[in-house]
């Protein structure tokens, strides 16, 4: 079983590795893929650093890390990217591999804005890491057809993207908050400071 792991990862940071590393551990994942989205239609683009650049991050942080890889499967699909093209892309592409999403307990509480997410819940099992402040009411859980959804006991990692590309911007040292490479990547490529 495939665990894939979407986001922009603009930068990844070490709690992303922490949330895969768990999910390889604790889960009957044998592995996971972080895919790089180039454009999520629920977030603004002004904000994204080049998706090659998101990819280089990606690689640069998992580089000993056999089960894990990056994916870069949605850069040659239509913008944004909806999951459920990626997914019959994935199917196409790897026909005999099974696969999982993983996504946190605020993913999950929107997931009816999301194209044919009726499919989504229906084909695939879905990992729910636990993200504070979202809390899902089993009302809300009932109302989803036919999910296959496991809520996890992940730990719970209040690091973001935006809280390390605002200290960047302001100059601060965020270095433990990012995997050795990716720090370095970022630093050498002079990255977030403006």
């Amino acid at each position: 079983m495939i665990g894939l792991f979407f986001g922009s990862f603009n930068p990844i940071h070490v709690g992303h590795l922490i949330l895969a590393n768990y999910m390889l551990s604790f889960h009957d994942i044998d592995e996971l893929w972080f895919v790089i989205s180039p454009h999520n239609p629920l977030k603004n683009k002004k904000t994204l650093l080049d998706e090659k650049q998101r990819l280089n991050m990606v690689n640069a942080a998992i580089d000993e890390m056999p089960k894990m890889r990056a994916s870069s499967i949605e850069f040659g699909l239509p913008q944004p990217s909806y999951t459920i093209h990626t997914m019959v892309a994935l199917e196409e592409k790897y026909p005999n591999k099974k696969f999982t999403l993983i996504m946190g307990a605020d993913t999950i509480s929107s997931i009816t804005k999301w194209k044919n997410y009726e499919l989504l819940l229906e084909k695939y099992p879905i990992l729910v890491y636990p993200r504070i402040g979202f809390e899902l009411s089993k009302e809300f859980l009932d109302s989803l057809p036919n999910s296959n959804i496991k809520f996890t006991e992940a730990p719970t990692i209040e690091i973001s993207s935006t809280f390390i590309r605002s200290a960047i911007k302001g100059k601060k040292d965020v270095r433990f908050f990012l995997p050795k490479n990716v720090f370095t990547y970022i630093d050498e490529m002079n990255l977030y400071k403006n």
